[in-house]
């Protein structure tokens, strides 16, 4: 997750006129590497997701989560984003508790390891592959080589 939350906090946000202008379309995929608390996280962002918080719960997640080692996820913090988010609480843990999402983790995972994707963050920017953090100038040029060769 720490990688992962450095992408989100400090790459992800100036990528944003990528976003804007339609040249970057961003899909997350699940790759559930570090046991039940990986799991917990991305199911927790699905459940937040059946609500439209997706996004914001994974960012939220991510800053309140220390940027190195693999922590713990405590419910009471997950409980306190989606309160934060202005999320119905009751519904956020019925959707949490729902099979369906760790199965769908599970087969983001399996298809990723499949590809032999065997760290987070990885991306796809067209048809290159990219492994880890990346400073914010490789996503940059891989997006504009990317978009010309499509323009």
């Amino acid at each position: 997750m720490p990688f992962c939350s450095v992408f989100a906090e400090q790459t992800l946000p100036q990528l944003q006129r990528y976003l804007d202008d339609g040249t970057l379309r961003i899909e997350f995929r699940d790759l559930a590497l570090f046991g039940d608390e990986s799991v917990k996280a991305a199911t927790a962002a699905r459940a937040a997701g059946g609500q439209g918080a997706y996004f914001e719960f994974a960012h939220e997640l991510f800053a309140a989560l220390p940027n190195e080692g693999h922590p713990d996820i405590p419910d009471e913090l997950v409980f306190g984003i989606v309160t934060d988010l202005g999320l119905d609480l009751e519904r956020f843990k019925a959707d949490w508790a729902n099979p369906a999402h760790a199965e769908a983790v599970a087969r983001d995972s399996q298809e990723a390891q499949s590809l032999g994707v065997s760290g987070t963050p990885a991306f796809v920017v067209g048809s290159q592959f990219v492994s880890g953090a990346q400073p914010l100038e490789v996503f940059q040029q891989l997006i504009e080589q990317q978009a010309a060769q499509l323009g």
